[in-house]
């Protein structure tokens, strides 16, 4: 009976070993294993056996974390007050570092976060902390990776939440906005109204150019006109003359001689005072007498005297 309790308690305590001995490790976590109190490394992932009785362990989580840092205030570098929250991410890049070198790293990334703004702040003015908050973000990712590097911990993202001017500069910034929008408003209008000028331009200009071109075509259309009509005349005048010549070439000298008294009849004729009379006159004046007979002188009647029969 004695020994069936002896071998009981011994199993029990065997088993209560066994349970204290065995440690489940998932593939985000690691062990950090202290023996006697001594580092002794790094267990995991997987089923890992200890000692429960010279063994102690700490636990430390792989995955990336945050960490909130509420707000603090700052000064500016033109010494404006400003009130700043953010968030740091971070993942433990070295569990035993994370473990022997800082006893609360949530402790002591709260503290140097508030001290690294203020640094970070105090060398941007105003300006800049509300417009360049990127350029704050990665510089306060390169200040905190430097502290926390040696804890093992890699800072991998900073993130400004918010940032709270004071009254003063709220109102100052409102009606900075408020002219930037009004200034803004006056270029769109500047701007169409160039637009729309030069657009009036440009219709004026294709508008002048249409006409240039249509009075150029009608003007040579029109010059084209005469010279097909003084074509179309020089060449009736041509034929006409051809006529005349063709005429005149069957005509005689009488018929010309005739047509000559003619016109200088029609000359006559005029109230004007001065003629021109053509050089062949005389050689007309001749031709005449050819033409017209000579009748021969008759005497006169009554006896006749001695005078006149010697005669």
């Amino acid at each position: 009976m004695i020994i069936g309790i002896v071998i009981g308690v011994a199993a029990f305590a065997v088993l209560v070993v066994g349970a204290l001995s065995v440690r489940i490790v998932r593939e985000y976590q690691r062990i950090v294993l202290f023996r006697l109190g001594r580092a002794i490394g790094v267990r995991g992932p997987g089923l890992v056996f200890i000692n429960p009785v010279i063994d102690r362990t700490n636990w430390v989580d792989l995955r990336e974390r945050y960490l909130e840092i509420p707000s603090q205030t700052a000064i500016t570098g033109d010494n404006a007050p400003i009130s700043i929250d953010f968030i740091i991410f971070y993942k433990v890049m070295d569990a035993q570092m994370s473990v022997l070198v800082v006893q609360n790293f949530a402790g002591a990334a709260l503290n140097v976060a508030a001290t690294t703004l203020r640094s970070v702040v105090g060398d941007m003015p105003l300006d800049d902390v509300l417009s360049k908050r990127e350029d704050m973000n990665a510089l306060l990712r390169v200040r905190l990776d430097e502290v926390t590097e040696r804890w093992g911990v890699k800072v991998t993202s900073v993130e400004v939440r918010e940032i709270n001017p004071p009254p003063g500069v709220l109102e100052a910034m409102t009606r900075q906005m408020s002219a930037e929008r009004t200034r803004r408003a006056q270029v769109t209008e500047a701007e169409g109204q160039k637009a729309a000028a030069i657009l009036a331009s440009e219709g004026q200009r294709q508008a002048a150019i249409t006409l240039a071109e249509g009075t150029q075509k009608a003007t040579i259309l029109a010059a084209e006109g005469e010279r097909q009509a003084a074509i179309l005349k020089a060449t009736g005048f041509s034929g006409g003359l051809e006529k005349i010549l063709e005429v005149g070439r069957t005509l005689d000298e009488n018929t010309m001689m005739l047509q000559y008294f003619d016109t200088l009849k029609q000359v006559g004729s005029s109230p004007s005072t001065k003629f021109i009379v053509p050089m062949e006159l005389s050689s007309l004046l001749s031709g005449l007498r050819t033409l017209v007979p000579v009748e021969a002188p008759t005497a006169p009647s009554g006896p006749a005297t001695n005078g006149d029969a010697n005669k």
